[in-house]
């Protein structure tokens, strides 16, 4: 019996080690035909075939180190500013600075007309606006926008990198964010950058709005239409310009920014509503693709909902500081403060590997279930923070 059991288990490892050895046969077969290939060509053949092979792996080596180094990326990014700091909303005039002291009029008596002439006013910056801005610094500046890169668009031989378990789940990271920069852009062009909605539409704003919804995977040339193109980091750059004037304008006083409690609400039924379609996506995926750690879109899924979270972390933190008079008035400090930090809590979910199991497996965890919780927590907070303020 024994020498039987031994005997089986031999000839298992015989086939095991005979199936390897043909997939290594076959996966080096194709370089070592080349290899043969190459090595009887003339040089003038053998020149350019180098220097494309060089190519190519220069090429592949920079999208892979840009696929896998994420700068700037920090889920306690919203520490960095210093909103407690802001004395007055969002639009509003900031207080005069206080006028010198007697004892230095004193000393210089002779002032100039221009001197005495008041001082310019200045109102409240956006912090919203800065967020967004950073946001898209973060995803085109300080990093290369992935799902636009050459080899992205081309895939692995073929096949969309999101269909595979490698390199994409920073470009899905990056889409995630953007879709939160997206919605926020729209929802400033609408109502929060105009006054009751009467008011005419900031420019700057309406720029950086139609260039932030910009198709996200454009390189410089593309087939429909064939020809060259503009390609998708260019006008996610212009954005960031069209933002950063528009709070100039508005630290000026020459733009409109209404922090009133009715936009509150509805920016925060866009950001709920945006969440509640995320969640739904999740849900899908998590239902009906049990794939466990074989699963090759649930990384993308979870990445780009980490995205979006990540965004509207630090965007929610800016609309409290931009609408702190209306969270005091409406007594939302408490709840507002719940909200972030159920965010910050989602965003210390970092697995090194997507796992979409069964909710009630216990091999395989199931990532999507559990991003897809925080998500609702996150959109009851806001919903309970919206009937507050409709009271």
């Amino acid at each position: 019996m024994l020498d039987r059991m031994t005997a089986f288990f031999q000839r298992m490892g015989q086939m095991a080690g005979r199936g390897v050895g043909l997939l290594i046969a076959w996966l080096v077969w194709p370089f070592m035909a080349a290899h043969g290939w190459y090595r009887g060509r003339h040089w003038m053949v053998k020149g350019p075939v180098l220097a494309l092979l060089v190519l190519f792996a220069g090429l592949y080596g920079y999208f892979l180190w840009q696929t896998q180094v994420w700068k700037d990326f920090d889920p306690n990014y919203v520490d960095r500013y210093r909103w407690s700091e802001r004395v007055v909303p969002a639009g509003q005039e900031l207080p005069a600075i206080a006028p010198a002291s007697a004892n230095a009029t004193i000393a210089a008596p002779q002032t100039t007309q221009a001197s005495q002439a008041p001082a310019a006013k200045q109102c409240q910056s956006s912090a919203i606006v800065d967020v967004a801005a950073d946001l898209t610094d973060m995803n085109v500046n300080q990093n290369a926008w992935i799902s636009s890169m050459l080899l992205y668009r081309l895939g692995l031989f073929g096949m969309d990198w999101d269909s595979t378990p490698f390199l994409d789940n920073k470009a899905s990271f990056q889409r995630g964010v953007n879709q939160a920069v997206r919605r926020t852009s729209v929802e400033l062009v609408d109502t929060l950058a105009r006054m009751r909605g009467t008011s005419g539409i900031n420019n700057n704003l309406q720029i950086a709005r139609s260039n932030l919804q910009f198709d996200e995977y454009s390189w410089y040339f593309g087939l429909s239409p064939f020809g060259p193109k503009t390609p998708t980091p260019s006008y996610y750059r212009s954005a960031i310009n069209n933002l950063r004037t528009f709070n100039t304008e508005l630290t000026a006083c020459g733009a409109v920014f209404d922090s009133r409690a009715d936009n509150l609400v509805q920016f925060i039924d866009r950001i709920a509503n945006d969440l509640g379609g995320t969640s739904a996506i999740l849900k899908e995926r998590s239902e009906n693709f049990n794939g466990g750690w074989f699963d090759t879109r649930a990384d993308d899924r979870f990445w780009f909902a980490y995205g979006q979270l990540y965004g509207y972390y630090g965007i929610l933190a800016a609309a409290g500081a931009d609408f702190s008079q209306v969270i005091r008035e409406r007594n939302l400090g408490p709840l507002w403060m719940e909200t972030l930090a159920q965010l910050k809590s989602a965003l210390r979910i970092q697995p090194a590997i997507i796992s979409n199991g069964r909710e009630d497996g216990w091999i395989m965890p199931t990532h999507l279930a559990v991003m897809g919780f925080y998500i609702l927590r996150v959109r009851s907070n806001l919903v309970e923070v919206r009937a507050v303020l409709d009271r």
